[in-house]
C-alpha cells in the first residue's frame, strides 16, 4: 500500500482580515477553519499529518494540539518555501503527499480521497485539485494545452489578460509524488510579482522534466473556497450552516426555517425535536428526541433532555432534564442543573444550582449556588442571596418546601424538607423540618393619616 501524507499550510497572517486571529483560527459555524480541514484530513488515515505554522504558531497549536505534527515558517516566503519547511519530517518518505491550504475550511475528505485515487491511477508526479469558477478573481489559472493536458499555473498577479480570462482554477490542493516534490522544491525561485516562492512553480518543473502532470476537476465549486476576507468568511459559514443543517433534518429534525438557523457543527440532536427561526445552537450542545426550542433561544454546551421545551431563553454550559420546561426569557447559566419535570417560567435566572424534580419556579426570580430538593414551590420575584461582596456563599432547600413570594434567602441558610417561608421575608437562619419563617416587619396602620396631607398644590 502507498504511504499516505498531507501537509496543511496554517503560517499566513491573513492581512486582509484585518485581525489580531491567525487567519486559520477564524471560526466556521464552531470550529476554527483550520480545525475543519484537519478533521476531513483524519478522515484519511494518512500516515503523518504536518501542519506549517507561522503567524500566530501559539495559537494554532493550542487549537489543534496533539493531532498533527508541525513545521514552522519564521518568515512568509511563499506556499513553496512553507512545504519545504517540512523537509525533516517528510523530506525522505516514499509515497504520496496532498497540500491543502489551512483556510479552505469546506473541502470534504471525500473530496481529498478522490484527488488521491486519481492521482495514483494517472501515475502522476502531481494532480492538481482545480475548479470552474464563474469568477475566478483572485485565483490561480489553470493552463492546459490544445490537448487538455496541464502546461502550468499562474497566479493572478502574473497572468496575462488571455490567462485571467480561464475559468478552471487552482483550488490550492496538490497530490505529489513525495521526493519528486521535495527535489523540485529546491529548484524553485522568487522572480515573480511577490519575491515569493511559490509551490505551483513545482507543476512548471516536473513538466520540463518530462513528468505527469494531472489536474483533478472537482463539481462543486463551493468546496474550494479559499477565506482571505470577513466577507469569504461569512459566505463560507453560511455554505456550511447549509450543510449542517441539512444533515440535521435528513435525520429527523424539524427546522422551521433553516435559513434563520445557527448550529454549530458539533451540536447534536435527537429526532422528532422541532427547532424554530432564529434559534442558535452553539459548542457542544446535545439536544435529546421530542424538544420544542422556539425562536430567540441560543444554547451554548447545553446538555437538554427528551420532550422539553425552551421558549426564547438562553442556557450555557448546563443541562436540563426530561420533561422540563423554561422561558419565555429565562437564562440558565453555566453550572444549573434542572431535574425531570421542572417548569421554569418567564424571567427567571439560574446560576451554578440544582433543581430537584417536580420544582416549580414561576417567573421573576433567581437561584444562585443552591441546590434545591424535589416539589419545591419557588414564588415570583424571590432571590437566593448568595454575594456577600467578597464570596459566593451556598444554600439548600429541602423537599416539599414552600418559598412565599418576594422572599429572600440570604446563604448560607439551610431550609429543611416541609418547611415553609412566608411571603415578604428575608431569611438569615436556617428554618428547621415543618417550620414556617416569617421574617418581616409587622404591618401599622395609621388612622385618619390622609387628613394630616395638604390637599392644595403649592404655588
Amino acid at each position: 500500500m502507498i504511504a499516505k501524507y498531507t501537509v496543511i499550510l496554517a503560517a499566513g497572517q491573513g492581512t486582509r482580515m484585518k485581525s489580531k486571529l491567525a487567519k486559520v483560527l477564524h471560526p466556521v459555524c464552531g470550529r476554527p477553519m483550520v480545525d475543519h480541514v484537519l478533521t476531513q484530513a483524519e478522515k484519511l488515515h494518512p500516515d503523518k499529518i504536518v501542519t506549517v505554522i507561522g503567524h500566530g504558531a501559539a495559537a494554532v497549536k493550542t487549537a489543534l494540539g496533539q493531532r498533527t505534527d508541525y513545521a514552522v515558517q519564521t518568515e512568509q516566503n511563499g506556499s513553496g518555501d512553507a512545504v519545504l519547511r517540512t523537509e525533516d519530517q517528510l523530506g525522505a518518505a516514499e509515497g504520496m503527499t496532498m497540500v491543502v491550504s489551512g483556510d479552505t475550511p469546506l473541502l470534504t475528505a471525500k473530496t481529498f480521497e478522490q484527488l488521491f485515487e486519481y492521482h495514483k491511477e494517472k501515475g502522476a508526479k502531481a494532480t492538481v485539485l482545480t475548479a470552474t469558477a464563474a469568477d475566478p478573481t483572485g485565483y490561480g489559472r489553470i493552463v492546459r494545452n490544445e490537448l487538455g493536458v496541464v502546461e502550468k499555473i499562474v497566479e493572478q498577479k502574473d497572468a496575462s489578460r488571455e490567462e485571467a480570462a480561464i475559468t478552471e482554477i487552482n483550488t490550492g490542493v496538490y497530490c505529489f509524488d513525495n521526493q519528486a516534490l521535495f527535489a523540485a522544491l529546491h529548484e524553485v525561485g522568487n522572480e515573480n510579482a511577490q519575491g515569493e516562492y511559490y509551490l505551483t512553480d513545482v507543476i512548471g518543473i516536473l513538466k520540463n522534466k518530462g513528468e505527469i502532470v494531472s489536474a483533478y476537476r472537482m463539481k462543486d465549486f463551493t468546496e474550494s473556497l479559499g477565506v482571505n476576507t470577513r466577507a469569504a468568511l461569512a459566505q463560507a459559514t453560511k455554505i456550511m450552516q447549509q450543510r449542517i443543517n441539512d444533515d440535521h433534518m435528513t435525520n429527523g429534525v424539524t427546522l422551521v426555517d433553516p435559513a434563520a438557523t445557527h448550529i454549530d457543527i458539533d451540536v447534536k440532536i435527537g429526532a422528532d425535536t422541532t427547532i424554530e427561526a432564529g434559534v442558535t445552537l452553539k459548542g457542544k450542545t446535545v439536544i435529546g428526541n421530542d424538544c420544542y426550542i422556539s425562536t430567540g433561544s441560543a444554547l451554548t454546551d447545553a446538555t437538554i433532555g427528551n420532550d422539553v421545551r425552551i421558549t426564547s431563553s438562553t442556557i450555557e454550559e448546563s443541562s436540563m432534564a426530561d420533561h422540563s420546561n423554561i422561558g419565555p426569557m429565562s437564562h440558565l447559566r453555566p453550572q444549573s442543573e434542572i431535574g425531570e419535570y421542572v417548569h421554569i417560567g418567564n424571567f427567571c435566572e439560574v446560576k451554578k444550582a440544582q433543581l430537584g424534580a417536580h420544582t416549580k419556579m414561576g417567573h421573576l426570580s433567581y437561584v444562585g449556588d443552591a441546590t434545591l430538593g424535589e416539589h419545591i414551590n419557588i414564588g415570583c420575584g424571590v432571590v437566593f442571596v448568595n454575594y456577600d461582596g467578597l464570596n459566593k456563599h451556598h444554600s439548600t432547600v429541602g423537599d416539599w418546601s414552600f418559598i412565599g413570594s418576594n422572599a429572600n434567602i440570604v446563604a448560607p441558610v439551610k431550609v429543611a424538607d416541609h418547611a415553609f417561608v412566608a411571603a415578604g421575608s428575608t431569611i438569615t437562619a436556617d428554618v428547621d423540618f415543618h417550620e414556617m419563617a416569617i421574617a418581616r416587619g409587622r404591618q401599622v396602620n395609621k388612622a385618619d393619616y390622609w387628613a394630616k396631607l395638604p390637599h392644595e398644590p403649592e404655588n
